[in-house]
């Protein structure tokens, strides 16, 4: 499991080399970058959602499919809550960037691949379900908290402009496929894989330049830096696996808890970088979460199972 996970975060933090290396070299301008971002969020990520709407199951883990979505609401349900109320204490955009990661997690680079170790396919099918909630919180929720108070007479304009949004109609796509059970003939599934793998790679090549760019020092001196780690790692896992104990532990739960308990997704650095907010605290907090899951995740891991 130390080697699943510690794999996951040497690949994530190679390719962030290349945008750093990008960066400093002149390759990746700027502009360039914010290109990437465009590509990453229109094009790469509802490729990507479809995609994990196309995973199959055994009938006989039917009633399991069901938990695993109620189960997912309500994970996502108590992160937003309990980190709300952890981080009373903080004030500005910093209380934003650490609460955005603190309910959005990298389930594609980490997660899968220790699910996948733990429990198999199956265990991944539970994750690919708390995936699909990652999508619509994160282009729903995720966005208010990034774009702050919203005026009432914008507030039509702005359900309107998340409902066209790719991911969002990537989504209504996906559920379509997954509820009438669609097969995609093999070389549009293949494409659609091929496009939405890149999205991984992607987000960390745009972390690294914005890394490469940023004064990240100054974070290191911020104790909202290391209190956000330690209700990111510690707490909020904590929290899960409480309410775990009381209520179900099973296979889907467990799965949940660990996918939930990933470290920050590269979303909060990129979503930072697009609307000007704190953008070197937020590289630092995806790093920094990806660092200190190579100890953290064994931990949970050891104590579910």
């Amino acid at each position: 499991m130390v080697t699943t996970v510690l794999n996951s975060v040497i690949s994530l933090f190679l390719i962030m080399i290349v945008g750093v290396y990008g960066s400093k070299r002149g390759i990746i301008t700027q502009e360039i970058n914010n290109g990437l971002i465009n590509l990453l969020l229109n094009i790469t990520l509802p490729f990507m959602v479809i995609s994990s709407f196309t995973f199959s199951f055994d009938m006989s883990i039917k009633s399991n499919v069901v938990k695993g979505f109620y189960y997912s609401l309500i994970a996502y349900l108590i992160l937003i809550v309990a980190s709300y109320i952890l981080l009373i204490p903080i004030k500005g955009d910093k209380k934003t960037i650490i609460h955005f990661g603190n309910v959005f997690t990298n389930t594609g680079y980490i997660g899968f691949p220790v699910l996948n170790a733990m429990y198999g396919p199956e265990g991944v099918v539970y994750g690919s379900i708390f995936n699909m909630f990652f999508v619509l919180f994160v282009w729903t929720y995720g966005i208010m908290l990034y774009k702050g108070h919203i005026e009432k007479d914008q507030l039509k304009k702005e359900v309107i402009k998340t409902l066209l949004n790719p991911s969002i109609i990537a989504v209504a796509i996906g559920i379509t496929i997954m509820m009438l059970d669609l097969s995609i003939p093999q070389i549009l599934y293949t494409s659609i894989i091929s496009v939405g793998s890149i999205s991984g790679p992607l987000s960390m090549i745009i972390i690294g330049v914005i890394l490469s760019r940023g004064k990240i020092g100054d974070s290191f001196k911020d104790w909202k830096l290391y209190y956000g780690l330690a209700i990111k790692m510690v707490i909020l896992p904590l929290i899960l696996y409480l309410i775990s104990m009381i209520v179900d532990r099973t296979i889907v739960l467990n799965s949940i808890i660990i996918i939930a308990s990933m470290p920050a997704a590269a979303m909060t650095s990129i979503f930072a970088e697009s609307y000007d907010k704190e953008k070197d605290f937020a590289s630092i907090i995806v790093l920094m979460t990806t660092l200190l899951s190579v100890v953290t995740i064994p931990i949970l891991v050891g104590i579910l199972v």
